[in-house]
């Protein structure tokens, strides 16, 4: 295994290990029973500030091992996932957390058709080249 392809692989680890932590806090009074057990109870209302912008942000990170891993095809969408990331946040802050779990799972739908997308046109391309060229 290569340096890069180690890199890619520790770059995904960190993204799907920080997508479900912040999955399991946000969704499920996980979080909540520890930070008030130890009597920071005053924390709990401003967890969603914290959990969904690292959400999105993790989803973000394996979006983008996803195209490292698929061989770098096309421009590089790291700022175009910052800005989502961003954009996603600020959109459940402007919206009080109402839809916090429908845009959650879209996001996290969303990455997971860019992983079947950059896996079908990696398998086109690879096709492509391996046609006789006569």
């Amino acid at each position: 295994m290569t340096a890069d392809e180690t890199k890619n692989k520790r770059l995904m680890k960190r993204g799907l290990i920080g997508s479900g932590i912040a999955a399991i806090c946000c969704f499920t009074p996980f979080l909540v029973v520890i930070v008030a057990g130890v009597g920071l109870s005053a924390f709990v209302g401003w967890l969603d500030y914290a959990l969904f912008p690292m959400l999105f942000a993790s989803l973000s990170v394996i979006a983008y091992a996803l195209w490292l891993e698929a061989g770098k095809p096309g421009h590089s969408p790291k700022p175009l996932l910052i800005v989502l990331a961003v954009a996603l946040s600020a959109l459940l802050f402007w919206l009080e957390f109402r839809f916090a779990l429908r845009i959650s799972v879209a996001a996290a739908l969303a990455v997971a058709g860019y992983a079947i997308w950059l896996r079908k046109s990696g398998q086109a391309t690879t096709e492509l080249s391996d046609i006789d060229p006569r």
